[in-house]
Protein backbone atom coordinates (compact mmCIF):
# COMPACT_ATOMS: atom_id res chain seq x y z
CA UNK A 1 0.00 0.00 0.00
CA UNK A 2 1.34 3.59 -0.58
CA UNK A 3 3.94 4.23 1.72
CA UNK A 4 4.32 8.26 2.61
CA UNK A 5 7.70 7.75 4.30
CA UNK A 6 8.48 5.90 0.73
CA UNK A 7 7.64 9.54 -0.95
CA UNK A 8 8.58 12.71 -0.76
CA UNK A 9 6.26 14.03 -4.05
CA UNK A 10 2.61 13.55 -4.21
CA UNK A 11 1.50 14.40 -8.03
CA UNK A 12 -2.08 14.61 -9.07
CA UNK A 13 -3.90 14.26 -12.22
CA UNK A 14 -7.13 17.32 -11.98
CA UNK A 15 -9.80 15.84 -14.20
CA UNK A 16 -11.76 13.26 -12.44
CA UNK A 17 -9.55 13.11 -9.39
CA UNK A 18 -9.64 16.82 -7.91
CA UNK A 19 -12.79 17.94 -9.22
CA UNK A 20 -15.82 15.80 -11.18
CA UNK A 21 -15.26 16.90 -14.55
CA UNK A 22 -15.28 14.23 -16.76
CA UNK A 23 -19.20 14.48 -17.37
CA UNK A 24 -18.37 18.62 -17.65
CA UNK A 25 -16.03 17.78 -20.49
CA UNK A 26 -18.89 15.34 -21.88
CA UNK A 27 -21.50 18.20 -21.71
CA UNK A 28 -18.94 20.41 -23.52
CA UNK A 29 -18.02 18.48 -26.13
CA UNK A 30 -21.71 17.07 -27.31
CA UNK A 31 -22.91 20.42 -27.33
CA UNK A 32 -20.21 21.95 -29.58
CA UNK A 33 -20.13 18.99 -31.75
CA UNK A 34 -23.88 18.88 -32.12
CA UNK A 35 -23.44 22.65 -33.37
CA UNK A 36 -21.31 20.96 -36.64
CA UNK A 37 -24.59 18.25 -37.15
CA UNK A 38 -22.60 15.55 -35.06
CA UNK A 39 -25.04 12.70 -33.42
CA UNK A 40 -21.94 11.79 -30.89
CA UNK A 41 -23.25 11.57 -27.07
CA UNK A 42 -21.13 11.30 -24.21
CA UNK A 43 -20.71 7.40 -24.18
CA UNK A 44 -18.58 7.80 -27.59
CA UNK A 45 -16.25 10.66 -25.52
CA UNK A 46 -15.13 7.15 -23.24
CA UNK A 47 -12.83 6.45 -26.33
CA UNK A 48 -10.72 9.68 -25.68
CA UNK A 49 -10.67 9.99 -22.19
CA UNK A 50 -7.13 11.16 -20.72
CA UNK A 51 -5.97 12.58 -23.88
CA UNK A 52 -5.20 16.33 -24.53
CA UNK A 53 -8.19 18.39 -25.47
CA UNK A 54 -6.64 19.19 -28.97
CA UNK A 55 -5.97 15.50 -29.70
CA UNK A 56 -9.68 14.96 -28.61
CA UNK A 57 -11.08 17.24 -31.68
CA UNK A 58 -8.36 15.95 -33.68
CA UNK A 59 -9.69 12.24 -33.37
CA UNK A 60 -13.08 13.29 -33.52
CA UNK A 61 -13.17 15.89 -36.49
CA UNK A 62 -11.37 13.09 -38.18
CA UNK A 63 -13.70 10.35 -37.58
CA UNK A 64 -16.66 12.86 -38.20
CA UNK A 65 -15.31 14.27 -41.28
CA UNK A 66 -16.77 17.76 -40.40
CA UNK A 67 -15.49 20.83 -42.64
CA UNK A 68 -17.90 23.69 -41.19
CA UNK A 69 -15.14 24.49 -38.54
CA UNK A 70 -11.42 24.02 -38.27
CA UNK A 71 -9.99 21.40 -34.77
CA UNK A 72 -8.64 24.29 -33.19
CA UNK A 73 -12.13 26.42 -33.83
CA UNK A 74 -13.86 23.95 -32.34
CA UNK A 75 -11.16 23.52 -29.38
CA UNK A 76 -11.59 26.91 -28.71
CA UNK A 77 -15.32 26.58 -28.26
CA UNK A 78 -14.85 23.52 -25.85
CA UNK A 79 -12.61 25.58 -23.73
CA UNK A 80 -14.77 28.96 -23.63
CA UNK A 81 -17.64 25.92 -23.06
CA UNK A 82 -15.86 24.30 -20.11
CA UNK A 83 -14.71 27.15 -18.34
CA UNK A 84 -18.27 28.11 -18.04
CA UNK A 85 -19.40 24.71 -16.50
CA UNK A 86 -16.46 24.54 -13.60
CA UNK A 87 -17.54 28.13 -12.61
CA UNK A 88 -21.02 26.88 -12.23
CA UNK A 89 -20.27 23.55 -10.78
CA UNK A 90 -17.38 23.89 -9.15
CA UNK A 91 -17.21 21.45 -6.57
CA UNK A 92 -14.38 19.35 -5.26
CA UNK A 93 -14.46 15.53 -4.83
CA UNK A 94 -14.76 13.91 -1.58
CA UNK A 95 -11.47 14.05 0.67
CA UNK A 96 -9.61 16.38 -2.28
CA UNK A 97 -9.82 19.23 0.04
CA UNK A 98 -8.63 17.16 3.43
CA UNK A 99 -6.07 15.46 1.90
CA UNK A 100 -4.00 18.41 0.59
CA UNK A 101 -4.12 19.42 3.89
CA UNK A 102 -3.10 16.48 5.80
CA UNK A 103 -0.51 16.17 2.74
CA UNK A 104 0.69 19.91 3.44
CA UNK A 105 1.15 19.14 7.43
CA UNK A 106 3.74 16.17 6.57
CA UNK A 107 5.51 19.01 4.32
CA UNK A 108 5.07 16.09 1.29
CA UNK A 109 5.73 18.31 -2.04
CA UNK A 110 2.40 18.34 -4.10
CA UNK A 111 1.98 18.62 -7.54
CA UNK A 112 -0.49 19.10 -10.68
CA UNK A 113 0.43 17.44 -13.72
CA UNK A 114 -2.53 17.06 -16.41
CA UNK A 115 -3.86 17.27 -19.68
CA UNK A 116 -6.29 20.53 -19.41
CA UNK A 117 -4.81 23.66 -20.42
CA UNK A 118 -3.21 26.25 -18.24
CA UNK A 119 -6.69 28.30 -18.62
CA UNK A 120 -8.50 25.35 -16.96
CA UNK A 121 -6.08 24.74 -14.27
CA UNK A 122 -6.26 27.98 -13.19
CA UNK A 123 -10.15 28.03 -13.56
CA UNK A 124 -10.46 24.85 -11.36
CA UNK A 125 -7.72 25.54 -8.89
CA UNK A 126 -9.68 29.03 -8.37
CA UNK A 127 -13.07 28.11 -8.40
CA UNK A 128 -12.67 25.20 -5.63
CA UNK A 129 -9.73 27.59 -4.07
CA UNK A 130 -7.11 25.31 -3.07
CA UNK A 131 -4.34 26.81 -5.47
CA UNK A 132 -2.45 27.20 -1.91
CA UNK A 133 -1.82 23.54 -1.47
CA UNK A 134 0.53 23.21 -4.73
CA UNK A 135 4.50 23.75 -5.30
CA UNK A 136 3.53 23.73 -8.79
CA UNK A 137 1.53 22.54 -11.74
CA UNK A 138 1.56 21.76 -15.14
CA UNK A 139 -0.11 21.21 -18.48
CA UNK A 140 0.72 18.82 -21.03
CA UNK A 141 -0.45 21.50 -23.71
CA UNK A 142 3.29 22.74 -23.11
CA UNK A 143 4.77 19.14 -24.18
CA UNK A 144 5.05 17.77 -27.64
CA UNK A 145 3.22 14.62 -26.58
CA UNK A 146 0.59 14.44 -23.99
CA UNK A 147 -0.48 11.57 -21.62
CA UNK A 148 -0.11 8.74 -22.02
CA UNK A 149 3.23 10.18 -22.85
CA UNK A 150 5.31 10.49 -19.82
CA UNK A 151 6.50 14.12 -20.14
CA UNK A 152 4.41 15.59 -18.02
CA UNK A 153 4.81 13.99 -15.29
CA UNK A 154 8.40 14.20 -15.55
CA UNK A 155 8.39 17.82 -15.74
CA UNK A 156 6.56 18.13 -12.58
CA UNK A 157 8.84 15.94 -10.93
CA UNK A 158 11.97 17.75 -12.29
CA UNK A 159 10.13 21.27 -11.38
CA UNK A 160 9.42 19.91 -7.69
CA UNK A 161 13.29 18.35 -8.39
CA UNK A 162 11.94 15.50 -6.98
CA UNK A 163 13.37 11.72 -7.92
CA UNK A 164 10.85 10.55 -10.47
CA UNK A 165 11.06 6.70 -8.16
CA UNK A 166 10.02 8.58 -5.17
CA UNK A 167 6.79 10.62 -6.61
CA UNK A 168 3.16 8.91 -5.66
CA UNK A 169 0.47 9.78 -8.84
CA UNK A 170 -3.09 9.92 -8.05
CA UNK A 171 -4.84 9.18 -11.59
CA UNK A 172 -8.37 8.15 -12.26
CA UNK A 173 -7.92 6.88 -16.34
CA UNK A 174 -5.90 4.42 -18.00
CA UNK A 175 -4.19 7.23 -20.03
CA UNK A 176 -3.09 8.60 -16.57
CA UNK A 177 -2.01 5.75 -15.41
CA UNK A 178 0.26 4.58 -18.45
CA UNK A 179 1.82 7.83 -18.15
CA UNK A 180 3.18 7.79 -14.74
CA UNK A 181 4.10 3.93 -14.77
CA UNK A 182 5.97 5.63 -18.22
CA UNK A 183 7.56 8.26 -16.02
CA UNK A 184 8.38 5.52 -13.10
CA UNK A 185 6.06 6.77 -10.72
CA UNK A 186 4.14 4.65 -8.37
CA UNK A 187 0.22 4.83 -8.99
CA UNK A 188 -2.81 5.29 -6.92
CA UNK A 189 -6.09 4.75 -8.75
CA UNK A 190 -9.27 6.87 -7.75
CA UNK A 191 -11.34 5.51 -10.78
CA UNK A 192 -14.16 8.18 -12.19
CA UNK A 193 -17.40 6.59 -11.96
CA UNK A 194 -17.62 6.36 -15.69
CA UNK A 195 -14.64 4.25 -16.26
CA UNK A 196 -16.03 1.53 -14.69
CA UNK A 197 -15.58 -1.14 -14.92
CA UNK A 198 -12.40 -1.21 -17.04
CA UNK A 199 -10.06 -4.03 -16.21
CA UNK A 200 -7.13 -1.93 -17.74
CA UNK A 201 -6.68 0.00 -14.61
CA UNK A 202 -5.45 -3.06 -12.73
CA UNK A 203 -2.04 -1.41 -14.08
CA UNK A 204 -2.09 0.58 -11.21
CA UNK A 205 -0.05 0.05 -7.97
CA UNK A 206 -2.92 1.03 -5.87
CA UNK A 207 -6.74 1.29 -6.21
CA UNK A 208 -9.27 3.13 -3.42
CA UNK A 209 -12.35 3.47 -4.07
CA UNK A 210 -12.34 7.57 -3.07
CA UNK A 211 -9.78 10.10 -1.86
CA UNK A 212 -11.29 9.81 1.73
CA UNK A 213 -10.35 5.95 1.73
CA UNK A 214 -6.87 6.86 0.56
CA UNK A 215 -6.42 9.52 3.23
CA UNK A 216 -8.27 7.26 5.78
CA UNK A 217 -5.18 4.80 5.34
CA UNK A 218 -2.59 7.25 5.13
CA UNK A 219 -3.40 8.79 8.82
CA UNK A 220 -4.05 5.74 10.52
Amino acid sequence: MPNLNLHDTVIFDMDGVLIDSEPLWKIAMEDVFASVGSKLTKTDFQKTVGLRIDEVVRFWHKHEGWTKFSPQQLEEKIIEKMILLIQQNAKPLVGVVDTLKFLQSKKIKVGLATSSYRVLIDTVLSALDIMQYFDCTHSAEHEEFGKPHPAVYLTVANMLRSNPLQCLVIEDSLNGIISAKAARMKVVCIPEKTHHPEPKLNLADYHFESMTELLNYWSK
